[in-house]
């Protein structure tokens, strides 16, 4: 890992599933998204053909698919 992890925040639509998920499924997400906060870019882009979209991100771990956006420092 380089430097300090990126923080990861859920909306509160994502939040309120999260919670309906057993644990063993809840424990994968916290996994991928443990691996995504420490590189962000290191998963595909959502949608490659769009220029303007290289911050959404995806992750797919056997039928667990997640996307997420990477919030760039302004500077």
């Amino acid at each position: 890992m380089t430097g300090q992890p990126h923080a990861v925040r859920f909306s509160t639509q994502a939040a309120k599933v999260l919670d309906t998920l057993p644990e063993h499924v809840e424990d994968t997400v916290w996994g991928v998204l443990d691996a995504a906060a420490d590189d962000p870019w290191g998963f595909g882009q959502w949608n490659a053909d769009d220029p303007e979209g290289e911050d959404v991100r995806y992750a797919s771990v056997g039928q667990l698919s997640l996307t997420y956006w990477v919030n760039r420092p302004l500077r």
